[in-house]
This record gives structure tokens, C-alpha cells and sequence, in this order.
């Protein structure tokens, strides 16, 4: 089963809104606040060439078992398709 990391900032309505489809759906996911995590947001916010992921937008949800499956915002075509993982 594929599990998650979402990474979070406080009053985010996408943010809980990802979370929210997570829960109802059953897809495990652990949440990381980038603003209590510096290095998270390094990671999620670095050029990839130097090993981050590149984003500016929150959420940022990476699938734990494959660091290629990883998007920015409350996206409904990969949130469906990590339900589908996780069933």
C-alpha cells in the first residue's frame, strides 16, 4: 500500500482539502507543516538539480515509494489515482 507525505502550511484550504480526500479515502499519509520544518521547505521549494522538487505551491505530496510520483496543489487526477494505489 502507498503511503504519503503531504507537506502542509497552516491555513491552507488546499491543504486540508488533499488531506481530507486522503482520510476519506483510506490512503495513509503522514503531514510535514513547512513552517515548523525548514528543511522540508528547502526540499519541497530547492531546484531539482540541487535535489529539491521545485515547487512554490502548497500542498506538496510525495508518494513514499516512488520519488518520481510527487505533484503541487489539491490535484483530483493524482488524489483519484493514489486512492486507486491505495486500495
Amino acid at each position: 500500500m502507498a503511503t504519503y507525505t503531504v507537506y502542509t502550511k497552516p491555513n491552507c484550504p488546499l491543504c486540508v482539502e488533499t488531506k481530507g480526500y486522503f482520510e476519506r479515502k483510506g490512503v495513509g499519509f503522514r503531514e510535514v507543516d513547512i513552517t515548523k520544518v525548514p528543511t522540508a521547505f528547502e526540499y519541497i521549494t530547492s531546484d531539482p538539480a540541487d535535489g529539491g522538487l521545485g515547487y512554490s505551491q502548497a500542498p506538496v505530496v510525495v508518494n513514499d515509494a516512488d520519488d518520481e510520483d510527487h505533484w503541487s496543489g489539491h490535484r483530483m487526477d493524482k488524489l483519484i489515482q493514489a486512492a486507486r494505489k491505495a486500495a
